[in-house]
């Protein structure tokens, strides 16, 4: 949307809110697959329900996985488990990908690419400018342990220097069972973090047994995914996402 400006509006798949991890395809969104031009999406990695569909349906668009075809940074999960999809939580990969977006948006309508260009050029001067302001939130975080609830941060952590001492849950998708919940105890024994983080769209109550008889706050509830933004303007569900989790974080750190 950033990119297109004035000249039109993407149409969206997976609405704010949605679950990536358990995307059904309805009979309208089919059709919006066989009838797009250009097919923009994070990758199977996220989304392997669409990955499918796109398969089955044997779409004609021209489709770009931007975490493998936009330019940014990739990283592996710590824990050996694969491709980390998480890649829009470092603000130096949704730059790179605006200009990938731009690109392509460009080859099929040559007569905006300088308008597609400059729109690109615009929007990663905000995405600097929120870069900047969320680095010096996070500055007294840098470093201080802290527990998430899964095993989303880790682009986010290893760009503002955060320091991550374990996750309540390791993958996206899978509940903790009681011997994950016994491990993360242990783990907050020894590593003595400041804060422990809830999530959107996860329970709640398994981070007060993680966090009992530990010295470890409970932040505010986080939303990576962006679950609670159905209502935001689309331009501004980015900024008010990375705003978002900067503040839950630098909020639990000064207590």
């Amino acid at each position: 949307a950033m990119v297109m400006g004035d000249l039109g509006e993407p149409s969206v798949l997976l609405p704010a809110g949605g679950d990536p991890h358990d995307f059904q395809l309805r009979p309208s969104q089919a059709q919006m697959i066989s009838d797009a031009d250009l097919i923009f999406w994070n990758g199977p990695d996220l989304m392997p329900a669409l990955d499918e569909a796109l398969t089955a349906l044997e779409a004609s668009a021209k489709t770009t996985a931007l975490l493998h075809d936009g330019g940014g940074k990739i990283r592996e999960f710590g824990n050996g488990e694969g491709l980390d999809p998480h890649g829009w939580l470092d603000p130096t990969n949704a730059q790179a990908w605006l200009d990938a977006i731009a690109a392509r948006l460009a080859a099929k309508d040559p007569q905006n690419a300088e308008t597609y260009a400059e729109n690109a050029r615009q929007a990663q001067g905000r995405i600097a400018a929120l870069d900047g302001e969320l680095a010096t939130l996070l500055a007294p975080a840098r470093g201080v342990p802290i527990v998430e609830f899964h095993d989303a941060f880790g682009y986010f952590a290893d760009h503002y220097g955060l320091n991550i001492a374990g996750t309540v849950e390791l993958g996206d998708a899978s509940s903790p069972s009681a011997a994950r919940l016994a491990e993360i105890r242990t783990i907050l024994a020894s590593t003595n973090p400041v804060c422990i983080f809830p999530e959107a769209g996860r329970d709640p109550k398994l981070i007060e047994i993680v966090a009992e008889g530990s010295a470890a706050r409970i932040g505010a509830g986080q939303d990576p995914e962006a679950a609670m933004l159905a209502d935001t303007p689309v331009l501004q569900i980015y900024p008010t996402l990375m705003r978002n989790l900067a503040q839950t974080i630098a909020d639990c750190i000064a207590g």
